[in-house]
């Protein structure tokens, strides 16, 4: 990182990576700009550059204009996005999509090439009066098929609520048709690296915030691609609600639908991590082979309703459907004429209508770890499941019980003092180094830790297995932030799905569709909590060969024997 001195003797260039606000007082990305080199000769550069004997307060004249011999001014080309990827910038720890928190970073901030009068944007929500009370944290996850259009609607809610302004969009356009992505354009909001924007697939779980009248949301979009499951439910676990995308274009809704499609996983999924309620979207009601049919908008719902039943959503109490187009944002915000067969409330007003979230700030603390990198000091992320967290408290990492300080707090990357539960959290520790941590670690307060252990006897669910289980079976556990090998060391009933009568005799295996209380133990401790107690930390899924093949839940811990 380059040192701010007051003078500089030659041109120096400040790496990516770092906030240019740190050296300038400017807030923004780097901009294209030509430099003179010792020779007077032009040489193109992204990054910020200094002029010989400039001031690091006269570095605004460079975004603009660069002084050359003749006395005229030439103003910065473009580079073209081949030039730019010849040229890798070595990565920063904390750089990259995840960022270091600190708005108006180049690491929060994509490197979009931008044009000379093209203004840097930043989301149009101004900040609170300091006195206003804290708008309701809710985490909304896009759940559904691979090209369902998720990422499309998430961008186009972006739009609609003003945090993507309409020369961004435009500029997304543009840069789409070059690379012969056109309707694509819209998910460019939120698809966070280069290569999810070539391929059009949504790899990590993106994230963005779009603020309703009484709510502060957080898009979570999960990937829709069968491989990229697992970074799906670490989307979904840090999830209040969840939003099924479906496709009605004919063909399409039956793909992600049947065996092998991504829509009944998902949904499944989504229950398991805890979400209450699920709006199913409808999407590309506007296509030729749709044309806003009211009889194919019922033809998904008849086929849905009975699955989501089975997964364990209520339908009148917990689903709600509605018909969108996320092309065009046709009842996403305002109500469509096109549809005058549906009469509730556009997409957004029914977000910001629902009933609030019972969470208990006074309950004990309780912050899974979803990621963790250095940024001076150790920095980590999740969401708080409980209790409140301030500035300069201190808490305990579990399992390890590394007693950590709180030195600031991001709260959806804005600076604060305390946070209430709901909210997503960048958090800077002291006392811990970030090797020390791994995702599924919990930050607690000193005087209720959470329970930690391998041995557990747990209820679960048989989703999809075309063998039969026996103990001595392993898979892979997913609870709340972790994941860990686990092995059924034992089966100890079956459940009559009907009555919840429990077996008299200990089952020799377990097939699919079948409910059993099973011993499990993992490889390495971990933290969990029974469902009783703790539901958003006592719910598991269980997947082998990339599916998903058991859900369940932790009904006792089994203390260890020394």
């Amino acid at each position: 990182m380059a040192v701010a001195l007051p003078h500089y003797k030659n041109c120096v260039d400040l790496m990516h990576g770092g906030p240019i606000s740190q050296f300038t007082g400017l807030k923004g990305s780097a901009a294209n700009v030509l430099v003179p080199d010792t020779t007077g000769h032009l040489q193109r550069s992204c990054g910020v550059h200094l002029l010989r004997g400039q001031s690091l307060l006269t570095v605004e004249s460079v975004f603009r204009t660069v002084p050359v011999e003749n006395g005229e001014a030439e103003t910065a080309t473009e580079d073209t996005w081949e030039e730019k990827e010849a040229e890798p910038a070595e990565e920063e720890p904390g750089g990259g999509p995840k960022g270091d928190g600190v708005p108006g970073t180049l690491a929060e901030t994509p490197l979009e090439l931008i044009e000379e009068d093209d203004e840097l944007t930043t989301p149009k929500v101004a900040p609170p009066p300091s006195n206003a009370p804290k708008k309701e944290h809710v985490n909304v996850v896009f759940i559904g098929h691979v090209d369902a259009g998720k990422s499309t609607i998430g961008g186009q809610i972006m739009y609609l609520t003003g945090m993507v302004d309409k020369r961004t969009l435009e500029k997304y356009e543009r840069e789409a048709k070059e690379k012969n992505r056109e309707t694509w354009y819209l998910s460019w909001a939120l698809d966070t690296n280069q290569e999810e924007r070539d391929k059009g697939k949504t790899v990590e779980v993106g994230r963005a915030y779009f603020e309703t009248e009484k709510k502060h949301f957080t898009i979570l979009d999960a990937p829709g691609h069968k491989s990229f499951v697992p970074n799906m439910i670490g989307g979904a676990s840090q999830a209040d609600l969840a939003v099924l995308v479906i496709s009605a274009r004919k063909g399409e809704f039956e793909t992600g639908f049947e065996k092998g499609g991504q829509t009944r996983e998902h949904a499944m999924l989504a229950k398991t991590a805890g979400v209450k309620h699920l709006i199913v979207l409808v999407n590309k009601m506007d296509d030729p082979t749709v044309n806003w049919s009211l009889e194919r908008y019922e033809e998904c719902k008849e086929k849905l309703v009975p699955f989501l039943k089975k997964v364990g959503f209520n339908p009148k109490k917990d689903i709600h459907f509605m018909p969108c187009s996320g092309m065009t944002g046709a009842n996403l915000k305002e109500p469509s004429e096109m549809c005058p067969w549906y009469t509730g409330l556009p997409f957004i007003p029914h977000l910001d209508g629902l009933p609030t979230f019972n969470r208990s700030s006074d309950g004990p603390v309780r912050l899974p770890i979803v990621d963790k990198y250095k940024d001076m000091g150790t920095v980590v992320l999740g969401k708080l499941e409980s209790g409140s967290i301030s500035k300069a408290q201190q808490l305990v990492m579990m399992p390890n019980r590394h007693t950590v300080e709180v030195l600031s707090l991001l709260s959806d990357d804005m600076e604060t003092d305390d946070a209430a539960p709901g909210e997503n959290l960048k958090l800077r520790l002291k006392g811990i180094e970030e090797e020390e941590i791994l995702p599924g670690f919990i930050l607690c307060n000193a005087e209720n830790l959470c329970h930690t252990g391998r041995t557990f006897d747990a209820q679960i669910v048989i989703i999809e297995h075309k063998s039969i289980i026996c103990p001595g079976y392993n898979a892979v556990l997913h609870i709340h932030s972790c994941i860990e090998e686990v092995q059924i060391t034992a089966l100890i009933c079956l459940v009559d799905k009907k009555t919840g009568e429990k077996s008299k005799t200990r089952p020799r295996f377990v097939k699919q569709d079948q409910v059993c209380i099973a011993r499990l133990r993992t490889a390495g401790t971990i933290c969990l909590e029974t469902f009783k107690d703790f539901p958003q930390m006592g719910r598991f899924t269980l997947r082998d060969e990339g599916k998903t093949i058991a859900v369940g839940k932790v009904l006792k811990l089994v203390p260890e024997k020394d």
